[in-house]
């Protein structure tokens, strides 16, 4: 039986992900998240299925979870996400550097086989080119959150060259589903939509974002784990079809047959970069279909209700 720790296994897609796995009894899986941004509804209530509520940025917290099991395989999910989150709380962002060395670390003297850690596309700033591949990341965002996923991959890559420990990096686009909470982009519109309640984006909402659905996000790390995959490697995971703010906006209204009007407000200072758009080249080759296009996925989404 395969040990597994999700960390942040709280959240939308760490969640997800345990749920998948936890199909499977070949699997046991161990998931700790200190709910500051996750909720145990979240977590799957199944036999091989285990929750600790604690911090992987606390070592006292953390190091007893490893040295009680085997762990095989370690996803490391845990971080304080949101655009808005981030940028109010840039220390709480800060510390998360402080569970990169507690996790490599405790990885490293345990014996876990490999480490899957969860970047995100705010690694790429507002990217030089397009589609953003994985050989091109400019480094020039200022946010502490897209600096500290810098880190993380850096942390990643000199644990393999120092100690062979190796590791895919997931760069996550934006991900939606069931379980993601209300204060992202299209569980947020779709509820001020279904109450009839005025859409507000920043700017003319001409900014693009690309939107992925959870079981295709899902369904590409499991593969990537099971056929062993990607060693040493970065893989975007996301959608590649490009979608204004303004368009989403648009789309959500009509989906849900709503009267909201939509209001636009002033551009952000900063974190709201211009276009979001991955290649997404290895992901398609390793999933071996199609994705679901965003209309099909908010419908979707919306039946999960």
């Amino acid at each position: 039986m395969a040990q597994i720790l999700i960390t942040g296994g709280a959240g939308n897609v760490g969640s997800a992900l345990a749920k998948k796995l936890s199909e499977k009894q070949s699997y046991q899986i161990t998931i700790v998240d200190n709910l500051l941004t996750g909720s145990i509804v979240k977590v799957p209530k199944r036999d091989n299925v285990h929750f600790i509520d604690a911090s992987v940025n606390i070592y006292k917290d953390i190091s007893p979870v490893f040295y009680a099991n085997k762990f095989d395989y370690v996803f490391h999910f845990a971080a304080v996400v949101g655009v808005k989150r981030t940028l109010d709380n840039p220390l709480w962002v800060l510390d998360d550097i402080k569970g990169f060395e507690n996790i490599l670390g405790l990885c490293k003297n345990t014996g876990v086989k490999k480490v899957f850690f969860s970047s995100s596309s705010e690694v790429y700033g507002e990217p030089v080119e397009f589609p953003q591949n994985e050989i091109t990341t400019p480094l020039n965002s200022r946010l502490p959150y897209a600096i500290v996923k810098n880190v993380g991959e850096a942390f990643l890559k000199s644990y393999y060259e120092r100690y062979g420990l190796d590791y895919t990096i997931f760069r996550f686009f934006n991900t939606y589903g069931p379980n993601q909470s209300e204060d992202f982009v299209i569980p947020k519109f779709i509820q001020l939509a279904q109450n009839n309640e005025p859409i507000t984006i920043y700017g003319d909402g001409s900014q693009t974002r690309t939107f992925c659905y959870i079981n295709d996000n899902i369904d590409t790390l499991v593969k990537i784990l099971e056929d062993n995959l990607l060693s040493a490697q970065v893989v975007n995971v996301g959608n590649d079809v490009e979608v204004s703010v303004l368009e989403l906006a648009k789309l959500v209204i009509k989906i849900c047959n709503s009267d909201s009007e939509i209001i636009h407000l002033p551009a952000l200072k900063e974190g709201d970069m211009t276009r979001r758009c991955p290649d997404i080249s290895k992901m398609k080759s390793i999933l071996g279909r199609e994705l679901l296009d965003v209309e099909t996925g908010m419908k979707k989404y919306l039946n999960s209700l």
